[in-house]
This record gives structure tokens, C-alpha cells and sequence, in this order.
């Protein structure tokens, strides 16, 4: 190894973390720049929460199973790793989507762009929303709009603007997929900041988001999907980094307990007692973890207030015959109210073709959101048996199911707070004048999606590669 090369550790070898050494090998190598790179992951794999199993002629998602084509690091990265012909997209003819009110299911109307109408006659004419309800949301169009940018919970600026009744019967259950939370808690400004945007400059959401275009992706081969994802599943990705980077010195089982500042560099201690210095370490591990790695160098309150909620996916597979009724959609998602153990399901071998055999179903659950994440303990056995009740009195399943496969995602959906992104922009501030060269990303920060925390990935190893401390 070249002893004058700069020394680069990164603490988390999930997506956050593979991207960031990805991205910190090609500006340093455009630069000149010699660097010896180290990615530390404390399980026996790396990719974090991705995780593909394939069985029986199933694809299955264990963990994330797409991500938004309208965000496009994603794409830009996997075609820098040539893999961009693996890309697929939904089917076109599973467009729809139910919410369940009342223990029925309901199409959501059409429209809808983030829970808010912008075809009023279709909105009008749903279930979802009484009349009551419906005329509360068109006061939107009318009620004055809040000048102030300071941030507010994202549940308060919905009902604000369009009422409670559209929050929880449509909106909540919307986002509950994205952050399992609670939308009084969540801030706007780091989850929608659009919808805030939209309503100074056009006096109303509703109007806002009729005027503008929605988002039309036409990347080679998506047919405009809203999602995509891998053939062989996200796992691909995870793959082709690894490959990729072979030169990169990639530790699993290997624990990071503290990180000490000497002299302008770093010494990174590890769980077996060895030692590792670093001119710059990265830390992309949850926010509970790198809040308790840097606090020797900085106020770590921001990081201390993203608290994180425990999910479970589970994934049933039945054969086709032995169920009953038309799977003509991507699935359902589930209210607050409903009181059901499920928040969503996806009809994933109807949204995703080639995750199944075409004679087959693969569904796929989740459980477990803010203030209700007791379920996600519960034995095999017993999880199951919830959901499949659930399964029954919503769909009228009762086939045995050929197999299940069950993923308990503790701490894994971080919430930001209202004022996050003020708090997190002060705490790199800190860090930046108090520890250079000691940086922090992920999903605790900007974004929760798999192209946020490449996009952050991305922008950091540029910051980094004009780092001359």
C-alpha cells in the first residue's frame, strides 16, 4: 500500500456506505488523488436492508423492493456499473390501487399525486372520502395560504389544508409505506417540502398540483414506470458495487466502538481491539449509532431526536388456483383507523411480472408502524396467523399458503423531526469546523429512499475529494 495515500474509512456497508466508497474511488482517481479505502460493516453482508432471496421461482424482496425512477441516482449508478439492462419496470396493467375503509376495499381514485386530488371529478365521486370530507378538502382551493416557511408536521399541514378526513383515509396510509410513522411528528420540510413550496406560490395545494407537470420518467426501457427495480432483484446492485470495488478493502464482522482525533487525523477503533487510522471516516450507520461515535467532537442532539420505528415484511406465496378474485392492481394500503394488524400489501407478482411463476401469487405484507410495532416481536407462527387473518376478512383468502418467509426490520425506518433539517445542517456545521475530515450520511438525514442515500452518497465524496485538511 502506498503509505503517502490518503486514508479513507467508512463505518456501514450498506447502500449508503458500498455508494460512498464507490463514488470517493472515481473523484479521487479523476483528481490524482492515491487513496486507500476501507468500508467496515458489522453483520456478515454487505447491503444493509437489501437483501434478495430467490426460491421455488420467486424473486423475493426481504427488504426494500423498488425505488422512484423520477430520482435518478439510482439509474446514473447503475449504469456506471453497467447493469442498467437489468432495470425493470411494473406492470402497466396494475396501475391501480385500493385503500381499505370499513373492512372494504376501495379503489383510490385517480389523480392522486401524493394523497392530494388534482381531478376533482374522480375524487368527488369516491368512497374513500364522505361528503363532509370531500367538501372540507375543495375549502383548500380558498383557505389563505401560510407565508411562513418555518417547518410543521406534515399531518398538521394536510389536515390545514384539506382537512382530517382525507389525512387519515388517504394520505396516512399513503406515507405509512414510506416512514411507517406518525404524520404529527414527521416534518414536512424534510419529507414533502413541496407541498409548503406549492402552497406560497399558488395560494392552494390543490391548485399547485394541477398546474404542474407531473413527473414522466423516459429512461430506456421503464414505460414511464413510477418504480423500478432489478430483474434478479435489489440485490444486483449490492453485487455490482461489491465486484466493482474490489480494490477496496471491504471488512465484514467488524464493529467500529469509537472513533478518536489526533493531530488533525483519526484512529478508529474497532470491537477485537485492533485499531485503524484514517485521515477521514465517514460514518453512514443509523443515527443512533453515529451519534454515540461522535460524541466526543460535537452536539449530537439532532441525531439523539431521529428516533426509529421496527417493521416485518412478510411474504406469502399461494398457487394461483386456489385463490379466488382478480388481482387487478398493485395491492392495498391499510389506515390507522382500520385497526388491522397489516399496514399494506403488495400484490407483488402483479405488480412485479417477473417475481413469480405465472401459475403462482406472492404477496407481500408489512406490519408494524409508529405507536403500533408490538406485532413485529411475535413468534413466526403467531405473526403470520394475523396477517392471514387480515388476508382473510379483507380478501377472502383462506388457501394454505405454499410458503412463508418472514424479515424482522428493527430500528429501521428513521422519523424526522419537525426542524430536522435545520438541526442536521447545524450538526455538519460542527463537525466541519470542529472535526474535518469527520463527515456523516445516510438515511438519517436527507432522505429515506435508496436514490436519496446514493444522491447524498454521491455529494459527500465530491465534498470529500475537495478536502485538504
Amino acid at each position: 500500500m502506498n503509505d503517502s495515500a490518503r486514508k479513507i474509512v467508512i463505518v456501514g456497508g450498506g447502500l449508503t456506505g458500498l455508494s460512498t466508497a464507490f463514488y470517493v474511488r472515481k473523484f479521487y482517481r479523476e483528481q490524482g488523488i492515491s487513496a486507500h479505502i476501507t468500508v467496515l460493516e458489522k453483520s456478515r453482508t454487505m447491503g444493509g436492508k437489501i437483501e434478495t432471496l430467490h426460491r421455488d421461482g420467486f424473486v423475493i424482496e426481504k427488504g426494500p423492493d423498488s425505488f422512484l425512477a423520477r430520482k435518478t441516482a439510482m439509474i446514473e449508478l447503475a449504469q456506471e456499473l453497467e447493469i442498467e439492462h437489468e432495470l425493470v419496470s411494473t406492470n402497466p396493467n396494475a396501475k391501480k390501487t385500493y385503500i381499505v375503509k370499513q373492512g372494504k376495499l376501495h379503489p383510490m381514485p385517480s389523480g392522486l399525486v401524493l394523497g392530494i386530488p388534482t381531478e376533482i371529478g374522480p375524487f368527488l365521486k369516491s368512497g374513500l372520502i364522505s361528503w363532509r370530507g370531500k367538501m372540507r378538502a375543495m375549502l383548500d382551493l380558498v383557505i389563505p395560504a401560510r407565508k411562513n416557511k418555518a417547518d410543521e408536521s406534515l399531518g398538521h399541514f394536510i389536515e390545514r389544508r384539506l382537512g382530517s378526513e382525507v389525512l387519515q383515509n388517504v394520505t396516512e396510509p399513503l406515507l405509512a409505506g414510506i416512514y411507517a410513522g406518525n404524520t404529527y411528528k414527521l416534518s414536512l420540510n424534510s419529507t414533502f417540502p413541496q407541498f409548503g413550496e406549492v402552497e406560497r406560490a399558488h395560494g392552494s395545494v390543490m391548485r399547485g398540483m394541477m398546474s404542474g407537470k407531473k413527473p414522466v420518467e423516459t429512461h430506456s426501457g421503464t414505460k414511464r414506470s413510477a418504480f423500478l427495480t432489478f430483474r434478479q432483484g435489489l440485490q444486483s446492485l449490492i453485487h455490482a458495487l461489491v465486484h466493482e470495488m474490489q480494490d477496496v478493502q471491504q471488512m465484514l464482522d467488524t464493529e467500529v466502538t469509537a472513533i478518536d482525533q489526533n493531530e488533525g487525523r483519526y484512529t478508529v477503533r474497532l470491537g477485537n481491539g485492533d485499531v485503524m487510522e484514517a485521515d477521514q471516516v465517514v460514518v453512514t450507520a443509523p443515527a443512533f449509532v453515529a451519534a454515540d461515535l461522535l460524541r466526543p467532537f460535537v452536539n449530537v442532539d439532532a441525531l439523539d431526536a431521529v428516533n426509529y420505528v421496527s417493521v416485518a415484511n412478510v411474504v406469502i406465496a399461494f398457487k394461483r388456483k386456489d385463490l379466488e378474485g382478480i388481482f387487478d392492481a398493485s395491492g392495498f394500503l391499510v389506515p390507522r383507523k382500520e385497526g388491522r394488524n397489516i399496514t399494506a400489501c403488495t400484490w407483488t407478482s402483479t405488480k412485479w411480472l417477473h417475481t413469480s411463476p405465472e401459475d403462482h401469487v406472492l404477496l407481500r405484507c408489512y406490519v408494524g408502524r409508529s405507536g403500533d410495532e408490538q406485532n413485529v416481536q411475535l413468534p413466526d407462527d403467531a405473526l403470520t396467523q394475523l396477517v392471514l387473518k387480515d388476508l382473510r376478512e379483507l380478501m377472502g383468502i383462506t388457501a394454505t399458503p405454499l410458503f412463508t418467509e418472514i424479515t424482522r426490520l428493527f430500528k429501521s425506518m428513521p422519523q424526522y423531526p419537525v426542524g430536522h433539517l435545520e438541526h442536521i445542517a447545524s450538526l455538519r456545521q460542527q463537525l466541519q469546523t470542529q472535526a474535518p475530515g469527520l463527515y456523516v450520511t445516510g438515511a438519517a438525514f436527507e432522505g429515506v429512499g435508496l436514490p436519496d442515500c446514493i444522491k447524498q452518497a454521491k455529494e459527500l465524496a465530491m465534498d470529500m475529494a475537495d478536502f485538504t485538511g
